[in-house]
């Protein structure tokens, strides 16, 4: 990695606060329905917190070009919405008990009105996206929620058996980087951007979503349940090969392959522990292999950003990939 931009995550939090503060307002008003049950569950979701990484990547990439108008702040709602919404169906298909440190939605309100709260999310965030009255936004949105919908589809499909790098890279896309490419995109959409300059951003949010998700995923298998707010090594518990998984996959031993493929065959670690897998893959350096692609497209992800003259967003930009690839939860 590049030397550290001189910006930091509290300058950045200073620098979005206000835009950050709105958001939440925005959010929590979107998710108020005529329905008790939609709105205890959309306040619940709220509530957990999170990051709110993807608004920040939309606010930050409009700000790039001096956007001051109100859309922002709705566009990074709506797409908090749609992340939302996308963990809410996760859990229930993935029978999930925790999501940040608390009880998944589906264990206090049971997988039926979860379904049913997450389907009205995705309608409100479509909702709310109309207001910009842009086809443009609409259009990238429409072919976000679909390809997040296919790539959840194809990882069922895959569960429970080895798969390729390619098609991990494939539903990783899918599953993280789709969206934060279509965040970058969004706020070079209401700051008019030249095609040149969506095009970079996209990139830089792909490139992004894909280390953010490598790393996610190392962290799974290395974390504590303490800094995870879930189950060590969930991935594998619920039957989903990740890339330092498919790494040692590639070059263990007949037994060390058997032990693997048991754990994600029967989703359970019956007869092979936590620290025996990770002794496997600390043998063939596959955290480290991971990391190191995870790595490469946070550079890749800031090489993307050398069109756009120096300034503050941009240092802020650059400091994004540092964060992702150092975070420890």
């Amino acid at each position: 990695m590049s030397a550290p931009p001189i910006i930091n995550g509290k300058e950045i939090f200073d620098l979005l606060h206000d835009d950050l503060a709105a958001l939440e307002r925005e959010f929590g008003h979107d998710t108020v329905s005529d329905v008790r049950a939609i709105t205890e569950i959309g306040e619940y979701l709220r509530a957990g917190g999170g990051k709110r990484i993807r608004p920040a990547l939309l606010f930050l990439s409009s700000k790039l070009f001096n956007y001051q108008g109100r859309g922002a702040v709705r566009l990074g709602a709506v797409v908090e919405i749609i992340h939302t919404a996308t963990l809410v169906h996760d859990d229930i298909i993935d029978e999930a008990l925790t999501r940040r440190g608390r009880p998944a939605a589906n264990t206090q309100w049971g997988n039926s009105k979860c379904v049913l709260a997450g389907d009205w999310l995705y309608m409100q965030a479509f909702k709310v996206a109309v207001q910009e009255r842009n086809f443009r936004i609409l259009d990238a949105l429409i072919e976000l929620t679909q390809q997040m919908v296919e790539g959840e589809l194809l990882q069922m499909e895959k569960l429970g058996r080895s798969i390729t790098l390619n098609e991990y890279f494939d539903l990783i896309y899918r599953k993280t980087a789709c969206l934060f490419s279509v965040c970058m995109r969004l706020g070079a959409i209401l700051g008019g951007a030249t095609p040149a300059e969506e095009q970079a951003l996209a990139q830089y949010g792909h490139d992004l979503g894909m280390a953010f998700q490598i790393v996610d995923d190392v962290l799974d298998l290395t974390a504590s349940e303490d800094v995870l707010g879930k189950p060590v090594a969930s991935d594998l518990r619920e039957g989903k090969a990740t890339m330092a998984v498919i790494h040692s996959l590639e070059r263990c031993t007949p037994e060390e392959r058997l032990k693997i493929e048991t754990i994600l065959r029967e989703r359970s670690f019956n007869g092979v522990t936590h620290p025996q897998i990770l002794e496997i893959l600390e043998r063939y350096d596959s955290l480290d292999a991971a990391t190191a692609r995870a790595t490469r497209y946070a550079e890749s992800a800031q090489q993307a950003l050398s069109i756009f003259p120096e300034s503050e967003i941009k240092r802020a930009l650059l400091w994004a990939p540092e964060f992702v690839i150092s975070r420890d939860k």
